[in-house]
């Protein structure tokens, strides 16, 4: 019973929240996505970032370590996806950036959060920070064919991450002044992330379901697989694995359908990846919250 009521305090908030956004949206009733989504972007996930990583008591040394196993984990999604895509005859540019790259921001960080706290957190927004940025870099250039690294300066995350690590290198503490102002702004942020995902859900549809079906479990159990693999093989402590397993095994992160449509790149099936794979993973979750904890 006690397993049971833990279990529910994480999944539960990640279920709730969404399906308010989504009835929300399913009622006719206004949201400006496109406005959460930039102001998330570009105000509650730096603020989120630098909160969390200023607040805890953690040596750099293991944060670092935490992008080392992050960027094994992307190594990883790359293989599969390159080998999936190659089997089943699809185009790369189309659906390798959706095998690829995770919702580790909208249902990550909470189901972090809820699970190991905030020291979960932390860990998992070096994840989330190494995967945005990854995302709007070489995810951004899969969809349209170009590489451009000057994204990476016009994204505010870079800056908090740099701001965040220099505090805790250096061992300073923030100002109250400056400590509160992150934690009221990066409260809002989960919120407004699991709500917009929900509205997301509303508006997507699932299309050639035999396909992007196998394509969705390939996400979701080959990041299963890759998570652990990288956690139980490299030694890394059970709340890295643990953090590692979750966000490697989130669904297709909504940002991939964004590219897809802005640079149609098939992104009828984007979108119906997306739907699957987090229609999915509330079913999955119980399991992959029961092995981790």
């Amino acid at each position: 019973m006690d397993l049971l009521q833990q279990l529910a305090a994480i999944i539960l908030p990640v279920l709730v929240v969404p399906g308010i956004g989504y009835i929300w949206a399913r009622s006719g009733n206004p949201f400006d996505n496109r406005f959460v989504t930039q102001l998330v972007t570009n105000i509650g996930t730096p603020a989120l970032a630098a909160d969390a990583l200023t607040r805890i008591h953690m040596d750099t040394g293991a944060l670092a370590e935490m992008a080392g196993l992050t960027a094994l984990c992307f190594a990883g999604f790359l293989v599969i996806g390159i080998v999936t895509l190659r089997l089943m005859r699809l185009p790369h540019h189309s659906y390798l950036p959706a095998l690829i790259f995770p919702n580790t921001g909208n249902m990550g960080l909470p189901l972090a959060l809820f699970a190991f706290g905030n020291e979960g957190l932390a860990f998992a927004v070096v994840f989330f920070a190494i995967s945005i940025t990854a995302q709007f870099t070489i995810g951004m250039s899969l969809a349209s064919g170009s590489f451009n690294p000057m994204r990476l300066v016009k994204m505010p995350l870079i800056y908090a991450i740099i701001f965040a690590l220099t505090v805790l290198y250096f061992g300073w503490k923030l100002p109250a002044y400056v400590s509160n102002t992150l934690q009221l702004l990066s409260g809002v942020t989960i919120p407004l992330m699991l709500l917009a995902l929900g509205v997301s859900l509303a508006q997507l549809r699932v299309t050639r379901l035999p396909r992007n079906l196998l394509l969705s479990i390939v996400r979701l159990g080959g990041g299963a697989a890759v998570g652990f693999s990288v956690g139980h093989f490299i030694g890394a402590s059970d709340l890295a694995t643990g953090v590692l397993m979750i966000q490697s095994t989130m669904p297709v992160a909504v940002f991939n359908y964004l590219f897809a449509q802005y640079y149609n790149r098939e992104p009828a099936d984007v979108a119906s990846m997306v739907v699957i794979t987090t229609a999915l993973s509330f079913v999955t979750l119980p399991l992959l919250l029961y092995f981790v904890l």
